[in-house]
C-alpha cells in the first residue's frame, strides 16, 4: 500500500523592499487605516513631508495654521469619528505648540499619534538649531513617547503607538523622528499591527464576583443612581447601556464628556452633572442609596466638595482603568473592565424594574430649575438676547442631529445645558483641561471625522480670537463649518466669578474684538452679525442651510450669568439656582 506524504505549504517570505524611514512612516499610515494627517511642514520634517508628495491620492494632508491647531483638530477628528486622529510637527517650536493639545487629549482621553521631527541624531544634545528634548517636554502629557533614531525601528515603534493611542483608554502618543532615521534607507518587509505588548495590559481581567456584588447591591436599592462619563462612548456601549438601565430603571445623569451617550429626552435621562449641571441631579446625588458611576473619573467638577459627596451611598464604579478607582471617591464595589464586557454581565444579573416614586423626585427638581432658571434663559422677557435662547433655536432647526463642537467658557456651559442629542459622538468640547481655542480647529477636525453630519462649532469671543488663524485652514480646503459665534464683550465665566467671589472688580476681562464677520470675510468666509431676536431664526437657517462655512455672530448679554451653580468649595447638593443664593 502506498504512503501518502502531506504536501508541505510552502510558505513565501514577505518581500524585501529598500525604503526610506520617511516612506516607512506613510507606509504605516495606509496599513492602520489613516486617511486624513494634520499638520505643518518644517526642517527637521522635511523628509516625511518629501516623501508626503508621493502619497497625495492616498493620503489627505490638511495645512493647519498654527501646530495647536493641528492636534486640535485631530482630536475633534477623533472625537467625532471613533478612529485615531494623526498629526505632523516639526521639532523645537513645532513639537513644543504640540503640548496643550496632548495635554487635553490626555485628560480627555482622545487617541492621536502625533509625529515630530527632530534634528540628525548626532546632533541631540548640543542645543542644536530648533532642538528641543521634546520626549522630556511631552512625558506628562502623553500616554506614551518614543524617540526614533535607526530607521528599521519605524515599523514596529508606530505599529505599538498605534495599538497604545486607541486600545484601553485611548491617548495621546508621540513619536520623535530623527531627520537621518528619516532620510535611512533600509530593508523593508512589510508592516505588522501590533495586538500585544507584554508589560501593557489596556484592559483588568473582569471580576465576575465584583460584577455579582454589584448586582446584589443594585437589586435591593430603593434610591439608585446611574452616572455616566465618555467611558460609554469610548467604548462603544451606548447599546450595552442603555439596555442596563432600561432593565434596571434607574435614573441616569451625564458628565458633560459622556453627552450623547444616549439621546438627551430619553425617559430615564435625568441630566447633566457638575458645577452648572442640572439642579436634580446634583442634589439627589447625595440622597441616593446606591450610585452606579460608569466609565466617568469623579472629576471635581462633578464632585465639588469630596469630604461632602455621596456619603450615604454604596458606590459601585465601572471602569477600564484601574488607577481611577478609589483614586477620588472610595469605593464598595470595583468592576474592573471594558464597559462593553461588563454592562451586559451586569444587565443579565439586575432585576426588571422601576423607580416611580424616585424618578418623580427628579422631576420635581427640574419643575424647580424650570421656573427659577431655565424659563427665563430660554424664553427671556427682556429685548437683549441669552445664549440659551440661540441654543433653544438652534435645537428646533437641528432637531438634534448635529454634532456641537464647543470651545470653553460660559457658552459651552449654556450649550453643554440645553443642547439636544439623538445620537452618540454628537458634543465635543474640552472637558478636562478647558482649553480655550479648542473649538474652531476641533469642528475642522470633526468635518473630516464626521463628513455626512453638520458641524456646529459654538465659540466665545474670546476663544475665538485664540485660533482664528484657523480660519486660514478652512479658506484652503473648504471643509463645511457652521461657526456661531456668542459675544458678550467679555472673558464671560472669569466675569462671573469676579462678579459673585470678587466684589464685582472686574479686572481684565472687558475683552475687545475685531469686526469678525469682516475678519471672516478677509478669508473668502460669508457672514453676518445680529443683536435682534426678531432676526434670530432667519440668521441661524441663513447658517445651516449655507453651502460650506459661514460665521454668525449672535450678540447676548454682557452679564448674564450661567446658573445652576455649585460655587467653589461647596459639595454638590449645596448647588444655587440664583447669586442671591450664594
Amino acid at each position: 500500500m502506498e504512503t501518502l506524504t502531506p504536501k508541505k505549504e510552502t510558505v513565501s517570505a514577505p518581500a524585501v523592499t529598500t525604503i526610506s524611514g520617511s516612506k516607512a512612516v506613510l507606509e504605516a499610515f495606509l496599513a492602520e487605516g489613516v486617511d486624513t494627517v494634520f499638520g505643518y511642514p518644517g526642517g527637521a520634517i522635511m523628509p516625511i513631508y518629501d516623501a508626503l508628495y508621493d502619497y497625495n491620492e492616498k493620503l489627505k494632508h490638511i495645512l493647519v495654521r498654527h501646530e495647536q491647531g493641528a492636534i486640535h483638530a485631530a482630536q475633534g477628528f477623533a472625537r467625532a469619528s471613533g478612529r485615531t486622529g494623526v498629526v505632523f510637527a516639526t521639532s523645537g517650536p513645532g513639537a513644543t505648540n504640540l503640548v496643550t493639545g496632548l495635554a487635553d487629549a490626555m485628560i480627555d482621553s482622545t487617541p492621536v499619534v502625533c509625529i515630530t521631527g527632530q534634528v540628525f541624531a548626532h546632533l541631540l544634545g548640543t542645543d542644536a538649531f530648533q532642538e528641543t528634548d521634546v520626549i522630556n517636554i511631552t512625558t506628562p502629557v502623553t500616554k506614551w513617547n518614543y524617540q526614533v533614531t535607526d530607521a528599521t525601528e519605524i515599523p514596529h515603534v508606530l505599529a505599538k503607538a498605534f495599538y497604545i493611542a486607541k486600545s484601553g483608554r485611548p491617548g495621546p502618543v508621540l513619536v520623535d523622528i530623527t531627520k537621518n532615521a528619516q532620510l535611512q534607507l533600509f530593508e523593508y518587509s512589510g508592516y505588522q499591527k501590533c495586538t500585544h505588548i507584554r508589560s501593557y495590559r489596556p484592559k483588568p481581567i473582569v471580576r465576575k464576583e465584583y460584577v455579582e456584588e454589584a448586582a446584589a447591591l443594585i437589586n435591593k436599592a430603593e434610591k439608585p443612581f446611574v452616572i455616566f462619563g465618555q467611558g460609554v462612548i469610548l467604548g462603544k456601549a451606548e447599546k450595552e447601556f442603555k439596555q442596563f438601565i432600561e432593565k434596571s430603571g434607574i435614573p441616569a445623569a451625564w458628565t458633560i464628556m459622556g453627552m450623547s451617550a444616549i439621546p438627551t429626552d430619553h425617559p430615564l435621562a435625568v441630566g447633566m452633572l457638575g458645577m452648572h449641571g442640572n439642579y436634580g441631579p446634583n442634589v439627589l446625588t447625595n440622597e441616593c442609596d446606591v450610585l452606579i458611576a460608569v466609565g466617568m473619573r469623579f472629576d471635581d467638577r462633578v464632585t465639588g466638595r469630596l469630604d461632602k459627596y455621596a456619603k450615604q451611598a454604596k458606590v459601585i464604579h465601572l471602569d477600564i482603568d484601574p488607577s481611577e478607582i478609589d483614586k477620588n471617591v472610595k469605593v464598595d464595589v470595583p468592576v474592573w473592565g471594558d464597559c462593553k464586557e461588563t454592562l451586559p454581565l451586569l444587565t443579565r444579573l439586575v432585576e426588571q424594574k422601576v423607580y416611580p416614586q424616585w424618578l418623580q423626585k427628579f422631576k420635581e427638581y427640574q419643575q424647580k430649575e424650570e421656573e427659577k432658571v431655565i424659563q427665563e434663559e430660554l424664553n427671556p422677557t427682556t429685548e437683549i438676547l441669552t445664549m440659551g435662547e440661540v441654543i433653544k433655536t438652534l435645537n428646533e432647526l437641528t432637531r438634534g442631529n448635529a454634532v456641537i463642537v464647543t470651545d470653553v467658557g460660559q457658552h459651552q456651559m449654556v450649550a453643554c445645558r440645553y443642547a439636544k442629542y439623538n445620537q452618540s459622538r454628537s458634543n465635543i468640547t474640552s472637558g478636562g483641561l478647558g482649553t480655550m481655542g479648542y473649538a474652531l480647529p476641533a469642528a475642522i477636525g470633526a468635518s473630516y471625522g464626521a463628513p455626512d453630519r453638520t458641524i456646529v462649532a459654538i465659540i466665545g469671543d474670546g476663544g475665538f480670537q485664540m485660533t482664528l488663524q484657523e480660519l486660514g485652514t478652512i479658506m484652503q480646503f473648504k471643509p463645511d463649518v457652521k461657526l456661531l459665534i456668542l459675544n458678550n464683550n467679555f472673558l464671560g465665566m472669569v466675569r462671573q466669578w469676579q462678579q459673585l467671589f470678587h466684589e464685582k472688580r472686574y479686572s481684565f476681562v472687558d475683552i475687545q474684538s475685531p469686526d469678525f464677520v469682516q475678519v471672516a470675510k478677509g478669508f473668502g468666509i460669508p457672514g453676518k452679525s445680529i443683536s435682534k431676536r426678531e432676526d434670530l431664526v432667519t440668521a441661524l437657517e441663513e447658517l445651516l442651510n449655507s453651502k460650506g462655512t459661514f460665521l454668525l455672530e449672535v450678540m447676548v448679554g454682557k452679564e448674564n450669568n450661567v446658573f445652576p451653580m455649585v460655587p467653589q468649595g461647596r459639595g454638590v447638593a449645596e448647588i444655587v439656582l440664583s447669586k442671591e443664593e450664594i
